[in-house]
């Protein structure tokens, strides 16, 4: 278990300050993550990599000469927020593109695809290569739906090497997915990880057994078998992942580089005993191995459990992946001198209070009250948020959820303090929400929070008819946004009931009180009957049965939500007789 921490909240603020004295050789930290502390002579492409906190080296300390130029680094197991990627991207740009690269989690892609858009609409030439390397993530013919695991490490090092090199842009993408298409990875665990302040790690595996085809952050397991011998672990990551050679490869011949990854506590020397077996059996089938790393790469916290990686070579990436590299967790030959420099931060999110009527104003109020309420709210369900989120995801939903409702409402108290009108207070919320959760959910609630504040605006007291139309484009955009329908098993579940409930009993004339108190019952019924269902997208869709008992916990946490802010509703100051 994680036995070192201060205040569970501040872990990984507090993480990163120390990484980034400690390593202040190669990083200087900036808002939302660490960017190098040396440039080359020669302005390159700039690799920016990142996701959630709690898998040292990644991604921290993989960024320095010959590999990343910054890395963006979310909460723990959750991705970074959009403006954090934003500014990180920008800071590290050196005029010749952006390459963003991380593993293809649905929070991650949902952010870092936001700020693509935002930054290439800012006029910058960005491009991603999304990591798909865990073969036990989907089947053979659907990579894209895919996990990225220890297998980031590769895609990282070439793409930086070709960086490096003095690539363009086209170039560093091109190899960076030839990387990923040739990178194949499948990880085992005999037991998960606890986060700071937990009182049980996020999953368990039962004495004697172990499970196959573990996520990084915490997820269960997709199959489970009795441990192995160190031998006989071996001949499964082999066995198996022999039967993913890539489409083009012939195993005569063949050039190949292994990672086994320490997830977090399995000691180096027992990785050794294994490793000793997986050398042994590519070279019996004529395979050569080129430049093998044994180790600590991509890690879960102190998840009991250990990953191969086989990265199929061509000419072109043996050189990259062989070339000088030195970053806090990543060293290989000798780079060239790098000139100190400090950052220039290139943050964009000064947020700014206009003009409003007090009609607005009197609702921004209402809004810092019912964010207050709901802050509250999520507080005491957080455990219970983290106990459904374990069964098939990886259990931080209560913390998450707690992070951004904290920050939503700190937000919209300032913006309230400084006379902002009832948009103006959700898109601070939207944004301090989407920043400090990071993750799926932050992304979804922040998508809400903004939609719904431009319908009611910050010019007049919004009507039932027009909170109605706002929560009807904000279940549109979240739809838009993260390409979930109704049954996939996701919070989508909850908001479409809630919307087309609302919608209809504000149509048919009934008071605004009513309308919610109804659509919230509506969006609760809806959530408990995601106990039925079987995810097909998002974290939890590699554990779709499993997830078939038990209710999403995105759908629940949306329609507890509604359900207290019926309650500020009914209390709230200028409410009439007709809207109850």
């Amino acid at each position: 278990m994680t036995r070192l921490f201060n205040e569970p909240g501040d872990f990984v603020d507090e993480m990163i300050s120390g990484f980034a004295a400690a390593a202040s050789r190669w990083v200087q930290q900036i808002p939302g993550g660490v960017v190098r502390a040396g440039r080359s002579a020669t302005p390159t492409v700039s690799l920016v990599i990142g996701g959630g906190s709690g898998h040292y080296p990644a991604f921290g300390g993989l960024v320095g000469p010959g590999l990343a130029h910054g890395a963006v680094m979310g909460n723990l197991f959750a991705s970074p927020s959009a403006h954090q990627v934003r500014t990180v991207a920008r800071t590290a740009d050196q005029g010749r593109g952006v390459l963003l690269s991380y593993g293809n989690y649905a929070g991650d892609v949902l952010h870092f695809d936001e700020a693509q858009a935002e930054l290439r609409e800012a006029g910058m030439d960005v491009r991603t290569v999304t990591v798909t390397d865990d073969i036990f993530s989907a089947p053979k013919g659907e990579e894209h739906k895919r996990r990225g695991i220890a297998g980031d490490l590769t895609v990282f090092k070439v793409a930086g090497a070709a960086c490096e090199e003095g690539y363009d842009l086209d170039g560093v993408e091109r190899v960076a997915r030839r990387a990923n298409d040739r990178t194949r990875s499948l990880g085992v665990a005999f037991g998960g990880c606890t986060l700071p302040g937990a009182d049980a790690p996020l999953f368990e595996v039962p004495e004697g057994r172990m499970a196959v085809g573990l996520g990084i952050h915490g997820e269960p397991g997709i199959d489970e078998v009795d441990i192995p011998t160190a031998a006989g672990l071996a001949e499964l990551f082999v066995t198996r992942l022999l039967e993913e050679v890539p489409d083009g490869v012939s195993l005569e011949g063949a050039r190949v580089v292994p990672l086994l990854n320490g997830l977090g506590s399995v000691k180096y020397e027992e990785l050794f005993v294994v490793y000793r077996t997986v050398h042994q059996l590519l070279g019996e089938r004529g395979i050569s191995i080129v430049d093998p790393e044994v180790g600590e790469l991509c890690t879960s916290f102190d998840m009991a459990g250990c990953s191969l990686t086989l990265l199929w070579l061509d000419d072109e990436l043996e050189r990259l992946w062989t070339a000088p590299a030195d970053t806090p967790g990543f060293r290989r030959g000798q780079v060239a001198e790098q000139q100190r420099f400090d950052a220039e931060v290139k943050d964009d999110a000064e947020e700014t209070v206009g003009s409003s009527s007090a009609e607005s104003r009197a609702c921004a109020a209402t809004i810092a009250t019912a964010l207050d309420a709901v802050a509250r709210i999520v507080d005491e369900h957080a455990d219970e948020l983290g106990r459904l989120d374990q069964v098939a995801g990886d259990g931080d939903h209560g913390i998450g959820m707690q992070r951004g409702a904290h920050a939503a409402r700190d937000a919209a108290r300032a913006a309230v303090g400084q006379g902002a009108g009832a948009e103006t207070a959700l898109r601070h919320a939207a944004n301090a929400w989407s920043d400090r959760a990071g993750g799926t959910s932050g992304a979804i609630w922040a998508t809400i929070l903004k939609a719904l504040g431009t319908v009611i605006g910050d010019e007049a007291r919004p009507t039932a008819e027009d909170l109605a139309r706002g929560v009807s484009a904000a279940s549109d955009a979240v739809m838009a946004f993260g390409k979930a329908k109704v049954g996939d098993k996701t919070m989508i579940d909850a908001i479409v009931p809630f919307s087309d409930e609302l919608s209809a009993r504000i149509g048919d004339g009934q008071g605004l009180v009513e309308a919610w108190s109804g659509a919230a019952s509506a969006a609760t019924a809806a959530a408990e009957a995601t106990t039925a269902m079987k995810a097909t997208l998002g974290r939890a869709r590699a554990h779709g049965d499993k997830s078939v008992g038990t209710p999403d916990p995105g759908a629940v946490s949306f329609a507890l939500i509604c359900t207290t802010v019926a309650d500020v509703i009914s209390s709230a100051p200028g409410t009439s007789p007709q809207d109850h």
